[in-house]
């Protein structure tokens, strides 16, 4: 922390100064979610209530994490998808808005169909995309698998604070090794954002440094992992059950070139700012109808 600024003073102050110092173009709102976080409010609360008192204690150790890269999800331990409050640690991926594409486009395929009633997320991390599927579709079970304990510990944790533990189970499972789709049966929608960075990615340090590698990275291609996954999609889904998976921005093309290889027919959303950021895949008319 510069010896030139001051992060004394009242909170609107301090979040001013502090803002100057971070080198990235949301960095108001980080200064505002670390201050918030001091303070034991919510960021609207202090922006509406306390710009004008002193600046707390705690903001100044906070900030100094923050200014080593640290990602402020985890060093307020929450962040917010689609509507949901989660916790975050290291052990998963913070979930970003990007990813409420695939909810996005879930909704819509299933806006004028029978509701989903088995979902199952795969890579589940934090729970993300599983928590927000039941909490559109309360009356589905769904299931969240990972490798990593740690991350199924954190949706556990998830599942439990917003009430929907009962529609939730956790499994440790690796696609990479034989036998992960034991007993999981057939489902109606499939939610994955595998790995899909490529391994010499100029990635932000926030990223890179902090967040776990084995769930951001996947191969020279960043595609490693849809080739393992998408010749298995098929098995998991009923008839007209989708699977939709979250993709790289420039990586549409060779992904439905993968999912047609597998007789998958695959169709490209797009988030918010316009990229390709999700793949719905089904199993095909006469597939589908084969196994009715």
């Amino acid at each position: 922390m510069s010896d030139a600024v001051d992060l004394t003073g009242s909170v609107g102050e301090v979040i001013r100064e502090a803002a100057s110092l971070l080198d990235v173009a949301w960095a108001r709102i980080d200064a505002e979610l670390l201050m918030a976080h001091a303070l034991g409010c919510s960021r609207s609360a202090m922006l509406l209530h306390h710009m004008r008192e002193p600046a707390p204690d705690g903001f100044a150790p906070l900030f100094a994490r923050r200014l080593g890269h640290e990602p402020v999800a985890y060093i307020t331990g929450s962040a917010e998808f689609y509507g949901l409050e989660l916790q975050v640690s290291p052990a998963v991926l913070i979930p970003r808005g990007d990813s409420e594409t695939l909810i996005d486009a879930a909704q819509e395929h299933f806006g004028t169909r029978d509701p989903p009633q088995r979902i199952l997320d795969l890579g589940t991390g934090s729970g993300a995309l599983l928590l927000a599927a039941l909490s559109q579709w309360p009356e589905a079970q769904g299931t969240g698998v990972d490798a990593s304990m740690p991350a199924l510990r954190v949706a556990q944790c998830n599942a439990r604070k917003l009430g929907l533990a009962e529609n939730a189970r956790f499994l440790r499972r690796s696609w990479r090794r034989d036998g992960w789709q034991r007993d999981l049966g057939t489902v109606d929608l499939v939610l994955c954002n595998p790995p899909y960075v490529e391994e010499d990615a100029d990635l932000d340090p926030c990223v890179r440094e902090h967040e776990p590698a084995s769930a951001l990275f996947a191969g020279a291609e960043g595609l490693d992992d849809y080739r393992i996954l998408l010749p298995q999609v098929a098995p998991l889904l009923t008839p007209d059950g989708i699977a939709i998976f979250e993709i790289g921005s420039t990586q549409h093309e060779a992904v439905a070139a993968l999912a047609q290889n597998q007789g998958l027919e695959s169709t490209m959303c797009r988030d918010l700012n316009g990229h390709p950021r999700a793949m719905i895949m089904s199993q095909g008319v006469g597939k589908a109808k084969a196994n009715r």
